[in-house]
């Protein structure tokens, strides 16, 4: 088996590649990363210096990035989903949806967590407040292109769907839909809909107590 993924379950970068990974087919091995561990993470940041993760190694060759490596996976080991199309214009709407996902949804999610792994007397209310207010942007933004898509780039699931499970996922957490973002949920609901999203969800429960918004997880998230 060649390929390998550094990963945690509870990282939305890592549920990213992992959906693309159950798309695609191919068979790989998940290697759990503590970060939290002085050696671990010394020796996984002797395969990539930032140790971040995820991290795909195929063979001898190190693949960082999530949109890289999802892009690599598509290319160099083809499975059952195409996730970046053939036409040049269609992967630029592609890789546009990835970015707003990554850069506008998983990017102010991320921020608003981070502030609450700090103790409370120490979370800066203006950065928690930029970050949801970044979110209810980014869901009207959406909202807004949505359209009658199935899928975030048109009716394949492509590696743009992989970045807005993850994303969604968590920021709904953070900032849950409001009534006006109909189009926003029901896609949400298509993503939650698919198995690969689903079997990321189902991986991760044994470490959601792990989360610090772990309270606010919806019950449907938590068991069958």
């Amino acid at each position: 088996m060649s390929l390998t993924l550094h990963y945690h379950p509870l990282s939305s970068y890592c549920w990213k590649v992992l959906i693309a990974l159950y798309e695609n087919g191919a068979p790989f091995e998940a290697r759990n990363v503590n970060l939290g561990d002085p050696a671990a993470r010394t020796a996984y940041a002797a395969l990539w210096p930032t140790a971040k993760i995820p991290l795909l190694v195929d063979g001898g060759r190190v693949v960082p990035e999530t949109s890289i490596q999802i892009e690599y996976l598509d290319r160099r080991h083809p499975g059952h989903v195409q996730l970046l199309p053939e036409d040049f214009e269609a992967q630029l709407e592609v890789r546009l949806w990835d970015r707003v996902f990554d850069l506008h949804v998983m990017t102010p999610m991320q921020r608003f967590i981070a502030q609450q792994l700090r103790p409370e007397a120490e979370r800066d209310a203006v950065t928690l407040t930029g970050a949801v207010n970044d979110l209810g942007l980014a869901y009207d933004l959406i909202e807004s292109r949505l359209g009658d898509r199935e899928w975030a780039a048109g009716e394949a699931f492509t590696m743009a769907d992989c970045a807005a499970a993850p994303a969604l996922f968590y920021a709904a957490i953070v900032r849950p839909f409001s009534p006006e973002h109909k189009k926003l949920s029901a896609y949400f609901e298509r993503l939650l809909a698919r198995p690969s999203v689903w079997r990321c969800i189902v991986e991760a429960r044994p470490v959601f107590q792990y989360y610090p918004l772990r309270h606010a997880l919806p019950a449907r998230f938590l068991a069958d």
